[in-house]
């Protein structure tokens, strides 16, 4: 059989994407990584740019622990003992010691019940949702919501959907309002923190709105927060949005492959929730489990954070992100001011972007560029991610290189 013909049709239909500016090109390989030396954090070798050294502005490993020592040995001794794998499905014989602990330690993080592990973030937030709604469930959200929640209300198919203005409480409660009478449970959902922007969901007055209209629905409302920006990336004892604005969800998603910088997604709420999920969630139960070296490697992060260490590692991100925010401030630069790492540089115009992303890169700066029609027109930036391992001269470097573009 031939795919002659479909992949006509396929070419075609990603040369429209790059016609629009939507397609993601080729992707950048990292062919080594040098560790922190003096004054300088990790440099980044790239294929096909030879010995030149790279700043990674633009990674999601926000305590940058990943070429921590101690982590490392956890995950290679873990491997040694358990092998590279699990062999199979948690229900069949795929559930290893190291994930149980894992979900134990994750739930005593979050001061909650239970704890899930799933294969990525994004795959959880579709495992949780997806089960939890029934055709008598309404979802509401917040305008700006990641990819995998608009997925996740896709593939759920309720029986209404409310979408609120972007942390807007006064449009959220009218959402609320609107939304009585249309089912008998409400799944009210929102990012910890935008990634784009790195403004985050004020949980508490949410918490607050979901607690004055639960008795309007029969099966009540059910707070979902995806934190995997959040969670290890701020807040003093790095436990996220949650920390941050004093709120308390019912469900929180996080990820193991951000602040902790390993891999794997997870849910932590109540065990009634978690027994469900795991006899209704086909990304759970159809799919393979972390490995047990992943899993040892995040016992070991988490051991870092709860530590004197991690104190001092998330007092140090937090200050350079401070850094940072201050320089561009101070050149005449705009951005979202805020406490956690994700820094926006408010470019507000698509070529200008394109122009200043390439001046960063022909500098060794790697940043993440963001134009129309992924934006708004008028909302072009360039993100910036500060991590653990950024040093105030790598921060300093960064802005010297922002003002010398003309």
């Amino acid at each position: 059989m031939s795919l002659d013909k479909l992949n006509k049709v396929l070419q075609k239909e990603v040369q429209a994407l790059e016609a629009k500016g939507t397609a993601k090109g080729e992707e950048m390989v990292i062919e080594n990584v040098i560790p922190t030396e003096g004054e300088n954090g990790p440099r980044y070798l790239i294929h096909g740019f030879g010995d030149k050294k790279f700043i990674k502005m633009n990674s999601n490993s926000y305590l940058g622990l990943s070429m921590h020592p101690d982590v490392i040995k956890a995950e290679e001794d873990a491997a040694a003992k358990y092998g590279v794998g699990p062999g199979a499905v948690r229900f069949i014989s795929g559930t290893y010691d190291t994930h149980v602990e894992l979900e134990d330690r994750l739930a005593k993080l979050h001061n909650r019940e239970s704890a899930m592990l799933f294969s990525s973030a994004y795959v959880t937030s579709l495992g949780v949702l997806y089960p939890l709604c029934t055709k008598e469930t309404v979802y509401v959200s917040d305008e700006l919501n990641h990819n995998c929640i608009i997925q996740a209300m896709r593939l759920s198919r309720p029986a209404g959907k409310f979408i609120y203005k972007h942390n807007d409480m006064e449009d959220l409660e009218a959402k609320l309002q609107e939304a009585v009478g249309s089912g008998k449970r409400v799944l009210l959902v929102t990012d910890g923190v935008f990634s784009m922007r790195g403004d985050y969901a004020p949980l508490d007055e949410i918490q607050r709105l979901a607690e004055k209209y639960e008795d309007k629905f029969e099966e009540g409302i059910i707070t979902v927060a995806d934190d995997s920006h959040g969670v290890g990336a701020y807040g003093e004892n790095g436990l996220g949005t949650e920390e941050i604005t004093g709120g308390k969800m019912g469900v929180i998603v996080g990820t193991l492959g951000k602040a902790f910088g390993v891999n794997g997604g997870y849910v932590v709420t109540s065990k009634a929730v978690t027994r469900y999920l795991r006899e209704t969630a086909p990304m759970y139960i159809y799919s393979n489990p972390l490995t047990n070296s992943e899993c040892a490697a995040v016992l070991k992060v988490i051991d870092i954070l709860e530590s004197e260490v991690g104190k001092k590692r998330l007092k140090h991100l937090d200050e350079m992100t401070a850094r940072f925010e201050k320089g561009l401030v101070d050149n005449g630069m705009e951005t979202i001011a805020g406490p956690h790492p994700v820094t926006p540089l408010m470019v507000r115009d698509t070529a200008k972007t394109s122009k200043i992303v390439e001046h960063l890169k022909n500098n060794g700066v790697l940043a993440t560029g963001l134009n129309f029609p992924v934006v708004p027109k008028g909302d072009e930036e360039i993100r910036f991610q500060i991590n653990g391992d950024h040093t105030a001269a790598d921060i300093d470097y960064v802005i010297d290189v922002l003002k010398s573009f003309s």
